[in-house]
C-alpha cells in the first residue's frame, strides 16, 4: 500500500484524539501529547519537560519501510535516538501495533491497540476517569513503605540521637522489612527485564536506565579430575592444595584444640531484628488507609486529629519504656 494512504489514515486518527489525550513512548515511557496535526508533520509536546518536537512525514515513511523490510516486525531497540515518539504515534494507525513484552513494532492486517494512555487529562486527579482504576497492590513492600513513610514523617531521620528508643526500633524494623521485600520484588522485575532488553546498549526509563550484561561464574570440577589435569601439566598437587575451613572445623570437633589455636578471632557487636509485631503493623496500616480515604472529606482535618490523638494515647500505653524511666517510690 502506498504510504500516502497510510499517512492520511494516521492524520485522521490523530485528529480524532481528544485534546488532552496522552501517549507514551515504548522504551523510555515518556509521556507526550499531540499539539498540532499538519499536512506534512505532527507537532508533539512532552508532558514533563514541556519541550515541543515536530515529527516529519518523511520519517514516518522511513519507519514504515523499515518495518516492511524486516518482514513486518521491527525491533524497537533499533530505533535511532529521539525516534521513540514516531513509533508511539504510528501505533495509532489501525495497522501498526507495539508489543511491549517483545519490544517490537508490527504491521498487521487487523485493528490494533496504541500507546495511548486512556483517560489522561488536565483535570484534578479525583475527577480523572482512570483515578478509579488505580488499585492498591497486594505486596508486603507496599504496606511496609507506607508505614515507613509515616514513621519518617513523625521522627526526624537527620536527628536520630534525639529519637526515643521505641521510635528507633520501629524505624530499624521497617527499614529491614522494606529492604528484604524490595529485594524480592527487584529480583522479579529483573527477570522480566532480562526477557525484554535484547542487547548491551542502555535502555532508558524516566528515572534511570538498565543494560543487559553477562556474568561469568566458575565452579571447580571433581577434586580428583582437577588434580589429575594439573599433574599432567607438570604442576604438583602440593602447590595448589590449601587448608579447607570445613575440614578444619571437623578436626576441631574431634580434638582438644581451641578455636584461637587456628583462627584469628575478632568480635564485633551489632543490632539485629529479633521480632516483628505484624498485628500492630496491620492496625497502624489500616489507620493510615482510613486517613487517606477521608482526605477529601470537609471534616477530615478534625477527624484526622482525633485519630492521631487516640493513636498517641494507645502508643503511650503500650510502648516499651526503658528501666531508667520507671519511677520509684521513696
Amino acid at each position: 500500500m502506498p504510504f500516502t494512504a497510510s499517512w492520511r489514515t494516521l492524520l485522521d486518527e490523530c485528529d480524532a484524539l481528544a485534546a488532552d489525550a496522552t501517549l507514551i513512548t515504548p522504551l523510555s515511557e515518556t509521556r507526550f501529547r499531540l499539539t498540532d496535526v499538519q499536512e506534512h508533520r505532527i507537532i508533539i509536546e512532552f508532558v514533563d519537560a514541556g519541550d515541543s518536537q515536530p515529527l516529519q512525514r518523511e520519517q514516518f515513511e522511513t519507519l514504515a519501510e523499515r518495518i516492511t523490510d524486516t518482514g513486518g516486525t521491527f525491533e524497537l531497540q533499533r530505533l535511532p535516538p529521539d525516534a521513540e515518539p514516531y513509533a508511539a504515534v504510528l501505533s495509532l494507525h489501525p495497522r501498526y501495533e507495539i508489543d511491549d513484552q517483545a519490544g517490537t513494532l508490527t504491521e498487521t492486517d487487523e485493528p490494533t491497540t496504541s500507546q495511548l494512555i486512556k483517560g489522561t487529562s488536565n483535570q484534578p486527579a479525583d475527577e480523572q476517569p482512570d483515578a478509579a482504576d488505580r488499585t492498591e497492590p497486594d505486596l508486603d513492600v507496599y504496606a511496609d513503605m507506607l508505614l515507613l513513610i509515616d514513621a519518617l514523617e513523625r521522627h526526624d531521620p537527620t536527628a536520630l540521637e534525639d529519637c526515643e528508643t521505641p521510635a528507633l526500633i520501629n524505624l530499624y524494623t521497617l527499614l529491614s522489612d522494606v529492604q528484604r521485600n524490595a529485594g524480592d520484588l527487584r529480583q522479579d522485575v529483573r527477570e522480566v527485564l532480562l526477557r525484554r532488553v535484547h542487547h548491551d546498549q542502555p535502555v532508558h526509563g524516566q528515572y534511570g536506565s538498565v543494560q543487559r550484561t553477562s556474568r561469568r561464574n566458575r565452579s571447580l570440577k571433581d577434586d580428583n579430575e582437577v588434580l589429575a589435569v594439573l599433574e599432567d601439566a607438570g604442576i604438583p598437587r602440593e602447590r595448589i592444595l590449601a587448608v579447607d575451613r570445613e575440614k578444619v572445623d571437623e578436626a576441631l570437633d574431634v580434638s582438644e584444640l581451641s578455636e584461637s589455636a587456628v583462627y584469628e578471632i575478632e568480635e564485633s557487636e551489632y543490632v539485629r531484628k529479633a521480632d516483628v509485631d505484624e498485628e500492630r503493623k496491620e492496625t497502624r496500616l489500616q489507620g493510615l488507609k482510613d486517613q487517606l480515604a477521608l482526605s477529601d472529606d470537609p471534616d477530615a482535618k478534625e477527624l484526622r486529629q482525633e485519630v492521631d490523638d487516640l493513636e498517641q494515647r494507645i502508643e503511650e500505653l503500650t510502648e516499651f519504656k526503658p528501666g531508667t524511666e520507671v519511677g520509684s517510690r521513696s
